[in-house]
């Protein structure tokens, strides 16, 4: 399948393309299960701040507990090393209805993008560790990467400009994710390659929906702030990590 009409948009909004010192370090198959580990962990981070901005701004306090019990066997199974895996399959019955405590014209939009990432980001967590496990490849604990923490460093400390700001780091995370996806699959086994490029479609359309958001709530043009947290994501993706990680920078070690 030709993917280039999907990712034109992506590399367009991205100011830069992942180094190719970043796609020879991952593709090594020694850093394989570094790098499952780091998608299973971005896959329930990502979401975690859908949940977040769920519960912050829009839903009313039984729903906002409700999602976040969504979560609790992924949080287990990372943070609390209980691995028992009979229980991250709780995405299949997210059935849970939010209810909006607030008239902000944009608050139902905001649930039902979110909603839908959060869903889409816990098969996500299934899938990854499904083939984890298929290959005999234990979870282990990681450090974080200094990229999400990188972007936020961006954020303007106050309302909305709070919200779209952290709508539009979102966008970047996953059109990053995007982007590094369809980087890295022509260099790894068929399954695999198989498996990133399947993500393509709801990784882009999650960059999407955040960018959609964030215009729609802001009540100026987003266009400045986009520029200036793009040209941030691209510091550090160019700039030196010590540790390689799904989003991590040029590899300081080579």
């Amino acid at each position: 399948m030709d993917y280039s009409t999907l990712l034109h948009p992506i590399h367009q909004f991205l100011h830069c393309r992942t180094p190719q010192a970043w796609i020879d370090e991952a593709r090594k198959p020694d850093n394989l299960p570094l790098l499952l580990i780091d998608h299973l962990v971005c896959e329930l981070k990502a979401a975690q701040t859908a949940v977040w901005l769920i519960r912050k701004y829009v839903a009313d306090k039984p729903s906002g507990e409700a999602i976040l019990a969504w979560l609790k066997p992924y949080e287990d199974f990372i943070f609390r090393e209980d691995h028992d895996s009979d229980f991250i399959n709780a995405h299949k019955n997210l059935t849970k209805r939010v209810i909006v405590r607030n008239a902000l014209p944009w608050a139902d939009a905001l649930v039902e993008k979110m909603v839908l990432l959060i869903k889409e980001e816990l098969h996500h967590f299934y899938q990854v560790w499904e083939i984890m496990q298929a290959r005999g490849l234990p979870y282990y604990k990681i450090t974080a990467s200094r990229y999400a923490k990188g972007l936020l460093r961006e954020v303007i400390t106050h309302e909305p400009d709070t919200l779209v700001d952290k709508l539009i780091c979102g966008a970047y995370i996953e059109a990053r994710s995007c982007e590094r996806f369809a980087a890295l699959a022509p260099h790894l086994d068929a399954e695999l390659s198989l498996f990133y490029l399947s993500l393509l479609r709801s990784e882009a359309r999650h960059y999407q929906d955040y960018l959609a958001l964030a215009a729609q709530i802001s009540p100026r043009d987003i266009t400045p702030r986009v520029q200036k947290i793009g040209e941030a994501e691209a510091c550090l993706i160019r700039e030196p990590d010590d540790e390689l990680r799904f989003h991590s920078g040029l590899p300081a070690w080579i």
